[in-house]
């Protein structure tokens, strides 16, 4: 299957788009925006959308198709069981539908949602899965290319950000329900994800950093210097409020974005009708976007939308704005799948990071230099003189 070709070609994938120079804004000097779907809703039952939750195989598959043809090239997998409508807990049934789903799309990303399930019952208690099932994921055949990781254990409370009209018309309307979900807890202590990024390594699965605010990025790059992770960094700030993540405010996203990795890349995740602004902003800065029904529901307010419907509108976005929209062979070379480093140096030059301190080193750790200072160019209010650009630039020729 071709993917279809949304905008412009893109000449030149650039290896670090997040320090911002004069020309970072032209669209031409951007990565092709990748655009990532949730089309399964975990947290939904077929009854909150009958028109976009797909139950049997055949609708599931096929939803996934829908979302690639519209434009979406990664793809955020959950698996729902035909018999019951619920989100699967079988691991042959994750098997069998990534299996499906490589016959289906087979240059899109498949990223396993690492949670494994998200939907409790309305008598059960939210919660993740435990650390040995969630380790299970590792060992999924056919392999996923990406499972989604968390750093560090925090409340998951969406419901912040949630009106009475973001959840009209789905089970998020019943209290006993939104009790459960203000409630939940993401469990994810360093004995799981230390544990966790061993496995997916040993078995050729890149990590996704699921990350809810900054100091997740300090986690990140902690891990990178002691050699504990050391490939590529592929993270989306989950930007659904609570206590436990950021929320709304995009001096949030901007701040994020500013110190995120130069070599890493990044995705932005709102909820409900702030998907599109936050795709508006992550398409003019260069960054990526993530939508679908795990996210959204609505169009404008009391108008739903589906999540092909909500990969079309931000390819809209991009083409106004002249970005070009990947292709599934663009997402793959982006997302660097399949690469892995030796050392903590490696991971760290590729990410365009301060290489690690050395013994005795004093003062602030950048990267090495030939230690010359160049002679300042002199110049009349404000305007250099030609004659002294000339002889600067003789002067900098000579000590070359």
């Amino acid at each position: 299957m071709s993917h279809p070709d949304h905008t412009l070609t893109s000449k030149r994938i650039p290896e670090r788009d997040m320090y911002f120079t004069s020309d970072s804004l032209l669209p031409e000097n951007q990565q092709p925006l990748m655009i990532t779907v949730a089309p399964f809703g975990a947290q939904w039952l077929p009854a909150d959308y009958t028109q976009d939750i797909a139950v049997s195989w055949k609708d599931q598959v096929q939803k996934a198709v829908d979302c690639y043809n519209a434009g979406a090239t990664v793809l955020h997998v959950r698996v729902r069981d035909p018999q019951t409508g619920h989100i699967s807990k079988s691991f042959a049934e994750y098997c069998d539908f990534i299996g499906m789903l490589r016959h289906a799309v087979p240059r899109m990303i498949l990223q396993l949602g690492g949670s494994i399930s998200l939907a409790p019952e309305s008598e059960e208690q939210a919660d993740w899965q435990g650390y040995d099932t969630r380790h299970l994921l590792t060992e999924i055949e056919p392999r996923p290319d990406q499972v989604t990781i968390a750093l560090g254990t925090t409340q998951m409370n969406p419901l912040s950000l949630t009106t009475p009209d973001d959840v009209q018309g789905t089970r998020f309307a019943d209290p006993v329900i939104r009790n459960e979900y203000q409630n939940m807890i993401v469990d994810a202590a360093p004995a799981f994800y230390i544990e966790h990024l061993k496995r997916l390594r040993a078995h050729g699965i890149q990590p996704y950093f699921a990350t809810a605010h900054i100091h997740h990025l300090e986690e990140i790059e902690h891990l990178i210097r002691t050699g504990v992770y050391m490939g590529p960094v592929n993270h989306t700030l989950t930007a659904i409020g609570g206590s436990g993540f950021c929320g709304r405010n995009p001096f949030d996203f901007f701040e994020y974005l500013r110190r995120s990795p130069d070599g890493s890349v990044m995705t932005m995740e709102s909820i409900w009708r702030t998907v599109a602004p936050f795709a508006a902003m992550a398409i003019a800065l260069g960054v990526h976007i993530r939508c679908g029904i795990e996210d959204n529901l609505w169009n404008r307010k009391g108008e739903r939308m589906s999540s092909a419907q909500q990969v079309d509108q931000i390819v809209r976005l991009a083409k106004e704005l002249k970005r070009a929209v990947a292709t599934g062979d663009n997402a793959r070379e982006l997302s660097k799948l399949g690469v892995w480093y030796n050392s903590a140096e490696e991971t760290l030059d590729a990410l365009g990071l301060p290489p690690n301190r050395k013994d005795g080193q004093l003062g602030f750790v950048v990267k090495e230099t030939d230690g010359k200072l160049r002679g300042a160019t002199a110049g009349s209010d404000g305007h250099a003189l030609a004659e002294q650009i000339g002889a600067a630039s003789a002067r900098s020729g000579a000590e070359g």
